[in-house]
């Protein structure tokens, strides 16, 4: 398996002896495709190749929130070689693809070399800590409409595509408001032509303008993202 086939950043990076390793296996992951639910174990390890993935806190009421997005840059499952037995949170797919998969006993052994793997990995797990942390903080300072213009740009960034196939009801869950209040204001951001939606579907026309929309936060966790495609050296690549 040739590493110039890859999408995700990680695997893009990895070694062809660390590739050959992990044994990796192509799985498809449309949408609503469970990686991880909260109390139950972590049996692989998952790079993206093509698609969204949502990492969300559920309550004790069923309410979830979005914490972190994941897309070709992403390691999911990780937590389990750090330790963790069960799954805090619940990751699954939000818009369809594929990647590939490693058995967590194979992908933890390759992990505990402390080599080439290992350090991607923690490389990772900061971008993705910081990406919680801001958008924690993003949840509580900034409105709805910098939120949502925040979100929708991670999400193109992350398909390559200005046409994401989602509802007002799934935003409403990620963002953590009601669907009255995505409905609002998708409508501000349509009369502004910076989006188009129709029913299950939106498109960014404008996207400066929505970057002058979004909150800082945006560009905060953009420039993490692109850091773990920019920093061969850091990678020992």
């Amino acid at each position: 398996m040739s590493v110039q086939t890859f999408k995700n950043v990680i695997l893009q990076r990895l070694h062809p002896e660390v590739i050959e390793r992990l044994e990796l296996q192509r799985v498809e992951l449309p949408v609503g495709r469970e990686i991880e639910f909260p109390g139950s174990g972590i049996a692989n390890l998952f790079f993206i190749e093509e698609g969204i993935a949502s990492m969300t806190v559920t309550f004790k009421d069923g309410f979830e929130v979005e914490v972190a997005l994941a897309g070709p840059e992403a390691i999911l499952g990780t937590s389990c070689m750090m330790g963790t037995r069960r799954s805090l949170n619940r990751v699954y797919m939000q818009l369809g693809g594929y990647g590939y998969s490693s058995v967590m006993a194979v992908a933890t052994r390759e992990f505990k070399r402390a080599e080439q793997f290992h350090d991607l990995t923690l490389r990772y797990l900061q971008a993705q800590f910081i990406q919680s942390a801001q958008t924690a903080g993003c949840n509580a300072r900034h409105s709805v409409e910098q939120r949502m213009a925040r979100w929708l740009l991670l999400c193109a960034d992350r398909v390559g595509d200005r046409v994401l196939p989602l509802s007002h009801e799934y935003m409403a869950d990620m963002l953590g408001v009601t669907r009255s209040s995505v409905t609002v204001v998708a409508g501000h951001l349509q009369e502004r032509g910076l989006i188009h939606y129709t029913r299950g579907k939106i498109t960014l026309v404008d996207l400066a303008g929505l970057e002058a929309t979004a909150c800082e936060c945006y560009r905060v966790v953009l420039d993490h993202i692109h850091s773990l495609a920019d920093n061969d050296e850091a990678y020992g690549a």
